[in-house]
């Protein structure tokens, strides 16, 4: 064996296992994709959380309490956020492992389809709650694969607890996740009403993310895009405004100077007829 050989070797043996792709089904993955790639609400929710340095906010990889070769009974999470970890290493890995990011992440998510929603509701809920994750929280666009549109636990003691939903007007349904200080809140319009651009029929509701300090939801393309029309239209206002002002000002001075000079005149007339 040359050293070249060895060093090879050596390189080879210190890279870190990188965990597979988790299998695919295509049923989970399109549900997952509607209600969180094509609507942008994952990307929202980063850029609201923001602090990428030292926040996760993934999904549809890994997780696992230690570095293993054995994919047996480990979850790939829909949407997994992590705060105070070491993102490098999770890309590293292209995994969530317990144990090199000295804790379990911090809030879960799982958006059910018919091969997931059992799991979801009874063999994830116990596997979360063995590796402490803080929120585990569940999203069923109809309500029937975990039998409710919206749930949540919260770890007290050790164990889950449900997490109160309330029911708001419009019927939309809202529950309050103090991990990430934000309202989840299903909402029955707004679902992009295809999937492989064939028409899905009646919309399902769509999961959003709400400031529970304003009641809407975290800015959005749209919101952004709508507040920077506000701002130029509230400007174009104002400059009209100033405009305007200036304008009467000018009016006023222009008035008031003819009115001195029309003074003048008349007291140049009295001036010649009284010399």
């Amino acid at each position: 064996m040359t050293i070249p050989d060895t060093f090879a070797r050596t390189a080879q043996a210190r890279k870190p296992f990188v965990f597979p792709d988790p299998p695919e089904d295509r049923d989970d993955k399109m549900t997952n994709y509607d209600q969180q790639a094509v609507t942008g609400r994952t990307h929202y929710l980063i850029e609201h959380l923001g602090n990428p340095e030292t926040t996760l906010v993934i999904g549809e990889r890994y997780l696992s309490l230690v570095p293993t070769r054995d994919m047996t009974g480990l979850t790939y999470p829909d949407l997994l956020v992590a705060f105070d970890v070491k993102p490098e290493d999770y890309y590293l890995r292209s995994a969530y492992v317990i144990s090199e990011q000295g804790k379990p992440p911090d809030f879960v998510l799982e958006v059910a389809s018919r091969s997931s929603g059992r799991r979801d509701v009874e063999d994830k809920r116990e596997t979360y709650a063995g590796l402490l994750i803080p929120e585990y929280w569940r999203f069923d666009e109809t309500g029937r694969y975990h039998g409710a549109r919206l749930a949540g636990d919260r770890l007290v003691n050790g164990e889950y607890e449900p997490i109160d939903i309330e029911e708001l007007d419009g019927g939309s349904l809202q529950g309050y996740s103090a991990v990430l200080n934000l309202n989840l809140r299903w909402s029955p319009s707004g679902r992009p009403p295809y999937v492989d651009g064939l028409a899905r029929g009646l919309a399902r509701g769509i999961l959003g993310w709400h400031d529970p300090a304003t009641g809407q939801h975290i800015a959005t393309l749209g919101s952004e895009r709508a507040a920077r029309v506000a701002a130029e239209a509230r400007a174009n206002s104002e400059r009209e405004a100033r405009v305007a002002a200036e304008a009467y000002a000018n009016s006023e001075r222009d008035a008031r100077l003819a009115a001195e000079a029309r003074l003048r005149e008349l007291e140049e007339q009295l001036r010649r007829q009284n010399p």
